[in-house]
This record gives structure tokens, C-alpha cells and sequence, in this order.
């Protein structure tokens, strides 16, 4: 599929990739663009680029509802692994957009080339992931689409899309790391049932993010330290700004400090909530 994918910078490659709403174009046009950017066979920017879309392009389905129509099914049914699974490829189809973005939207932030190869391998790696799960979706003999999704991770990064350092704050370091606390228990649980495939992807996804974390915490750091602005403090006044609902506690705190996300950033937030 690769041949036939025209790409006018690295810029325009993730704004066509975002804007599709055929899943496997959208994925293969992620991958692709990091490639060619990776061998810096691509521009960053071109007056060729097409304009931003306000929201990712989309297939019919599934039907996007708000987080507390979506039901919760228990692990040990089959039903309940695939709502499961159809919940983390939802969640890493929104990623594989939200990395494109940062790229897209921020192309002419003051920042070295090196901000954009760790946002475009968190992109190619968001595409393999999202791949990953919708195969065992086909294994166990649904798709992505089959169910209703929910909407709050667009709609968290689009109030941040106008601030380079409250989008890193809001994606990486809240969404993702979110990620971090609550995979290693879907991990037991998914072995418990005897499902070992369904396993090993969520092993894949999970050492993975805590690479887009790290991304994230360092470009963080980079644009406070620039600012002459304290990490920990700008994190906090970010996310109250910003982000809407709790931060939970319990906290991976080892596999956050590993991304550099240590308790400073987050501890002092986790019993606030937004109504």
C-alpha cells in the first residue's frame, strides 16, 4: 500500500493520515510518513500541505457516545475480553491522530527536529499497536466498530490545541500515563482467563507507552525549562486549566518516574476533580 501513498512533507503525510477515515490508510500513511521522515526523505513542511481537519476522519462506526454509556463487561466472559480490546484499540486509533496532531498542529513551534522524530515514532508505533488489537478482535471474531466508543479523548486534546506545553501536559503525561497505571492488572487479568494473546499485545502497548511518555515529559521539560518555568508547578497549573476530571490514584510510580514523570508532577492533583 506504501507506493501509492503521496506525501507532500512530513506535515501534510500526518494531516492526510488524520483526516482519513479508512482505518487501514490512515495507519499506513502514519507509518509511512514516520519512515520518510526517519531517512529525512520529506520536508518538514510544504505550501502543498492540506489544512488541518477539526476532527479525525472516520469510518460509520463505531458510534461515539459520552464515557458513562459505555458498558462494562467482566474479563472472564468472551463478550467482556472484547469490549475490552475494543475499548484499547479505540483508545490507540485515538493516539495514532492525537501523535500525528501534535506534529501537524505545532510544525512551526521553534523546536529542534528531534521533537518531531519522537512524536512521529510514537505515531508508527500507536499504528502498530492499534493493528495489534483489531487482529485479535478478528481472532476472536468481532472488529473494531462492533461496539460504541467514547468521545473525551479528542475532545481533551482539542481544548489544549492552541499550547504546545498544556497539549503535552494533557496527552502525554495525563492520558497516556493513565495508561501506565491501569495496563499491568488488565495484563493479570487477561492471563487469569487463560487469554495469553490477548496478553502479549497488551505487553507490547504497555512497554511501548512508557517510551510516548517519556517523549512527552521530556518535550515538557524542554519548553518549561525555555520558559524558565518549574516542571512540576507548570504540569499543575496546566492540567487545572485544562483538564477536566480526576486523576486516580493508584499510581504506576515506578514506571512513571522510568518516563521521567515523577510524584511532584502528579501527587498533588490526584484528589482534585473537576465537575
Amino acid at each position: 500500500m506504501t507506493g501509492d501513498l503521496t506525501i507532500t512533507s512530513l506535515r501534510g503525510g500526518a494531516i492526510d493520515a488524520i483526516s482519513s477515515a479508512d482505518l487501514d490508510r490512515k495507519t499506513a500513511l502514519a507509518q509511512e510518513s514516520a519512515t520518510r521522515w526517519f531517512a529525512r526523505r520529506v520536508s518538514l513542511r510544504s505550501p502543498l500541505d492540506a489544512a488541518l481537519p477539526d476532527r479525525p476522519g472516520r469510518p460509520e462506526k463505531p458510534v461515539l457516545t459520552p464515557p458513562t454509556q459505555v458498558e462494562k463487561r467482566s474479563l472472564h466472559t468472551l463478550k467482556g475480553r472484547i469490549a475490552l480490546l475494543h475499548a484499547i484499540a479505540h483508545i490507540e486509533l485515538n493516539a495514532v491522530d492525537l501523535a500525528l496532531d501534535i506534529v501537524a498542529r505545532f510544525a512551526t513551534e521553534q523546536v529542534p527536529n528531534s521533537f518531531f522524530d519522537g512524536w512521529m515514532l510514537v505515531a508508527f508505533e500507536e499504528a502498530k499497536h492499534f493493528r495489534m488489537v483489531r487482529a485479535r478482535l478478528n481472532d476472536l471474531g468481532a472488529d473494531y466498530g462492533d461496539l460504541p466508543a467514547h468521545d473525551g479523548l479528542w475532545q481533551a486534546a482539542h481544548s489544549t490545541r492552541n499550547d504546545l506545553t498544556a497539549r503535552l501536559a494533557v496527552v502525554p503525561l495525563i492520558l497516556e500515563a493513565r495508561g501506565l497505571d491501569v495496563t499491568p492488572s488488565l495484563q493479570a487479568k487477561m492471563r487469569q482467563t487463560g487469554d495469553l494473546e490477548s496478553a502479549a499485545v497488551l505487553d507490547v502497548i504497555y512497554n511501548d507507552e512508557k517510551g510516548h511518555v517519556a517523549v512527552g515529559a521530556k518535550w515538557f521539560r524542554f519548553l518549561c525549562a525555555r520558559e524558565k518555568r518549574d516542571p512540576a508547578k507548570a504540569f499543575q497549573e496546566l492540567v487545572r486549566a485544562n483538564f477536566r476530571g480526576p486523576l486516580k490514584p493508584p499510581f504506576n510510580e515506578l514506571a512513571r518516574a522510568e518516563a521521567g514523570l515523577t510524584p511532584s508532577f502528579y501527587r498533588s492533583l490526584a484528589s482534585i476533580s473537576h465537575a
